[in-house]
């Protein structure tokens, strides 16, 4: 899973350094699209269910799918009920949140919930703008779950820095700057300050409107 670092206030790129992953456990991860605000409240409960948690089940971390354990299907279900109670108080928190882990079975584990407390799971999900330019890439590797399973850690970072990529190359207001999560089930690697590699404009010269343009 991976996220820029920007928060826009409008049209305005105002916070170059906003990280939008958060690690739950050392054994899911929370991605963040949407109002900066709603993701702190929602960051701040997280922290709370993560203590309770722990307090619960002291080896809750060391035995990702131990009794009373918060996997990521669980987690999943807990934030689809959160979001859809708020929404009914007509006071919703204006986000979409991915959630990647693994289930009770220790199958991987992705899945999606807005807003309005809409959920589904997919072999690969975006939100945002890369919901038009990014899934088309994955689909293109990861079109069923049966594709994803057969993806190397290697080959899946590959695709999601592409995807980093292209939505920098076509989305004004983003930023090279991300974060990229692996999740495993030895933990979650997360690194908050990657930037993008390789970047070439030269494209940019076939598209018309771009520079000075002869017919």
């Amino acid at each position: 899973m991976a996220a820029d670092n920007l928060a826009s206030y409008g049209s305005l790129a105002r916070f170059p350094d906003v990280k939008r992953l958060r690690v739950f456990l050392d054994s899911s991860v929370i991605g963040f699209s949407g109002d900066v605000s709603d993701m702190q409240f929602l960051d701040r409960h997280l922290t709370e269910l993560s203590i309770d948690e722990a307090y619960e089940d002291p080896f809750c971390t060391s035995v990702p799918n131990g009794k009373g354990h918060l996997n990521a299907a669980n987690l999943h279900k807990y934030l689809q009920k959160l979001l859809y109670k708020r929404r009914n108080d007509f006071d919703p928190l204006w986000n979409q949140l991915l959630i990647a882990g693994f289930d009770g079975d220790s199958k991987p584990y992705l899945a999606s919930v807005d807003l309005r407390g809409t959920s589904f799971t997919s072999p690969s999900l975006a939100t945002g703008f890369g919901s038009a330019l990014a899934q088309p890439i994955m689909r293109r590797y990861a079109a069923t779950e049966e594709d994803a399973a057969k993806l190397s850690r290697e080959e899946a970072v590959e695709i999601i820095k592409e995807c980093m990529k292209v939505l920098y190359y076509r989305d004004a207001r983003s930023l090279d700057r991300y974060s990229i999560a692996v999740v495993t089930k030895e933990g979650v690697e997360l690194k908050q300050d990657e930037q993008l590699e390789k970047q070439s404009w030269a494209f940019a010269e076939r598209i018309k409107g771009y520079g000075t343009q002869t017919v």
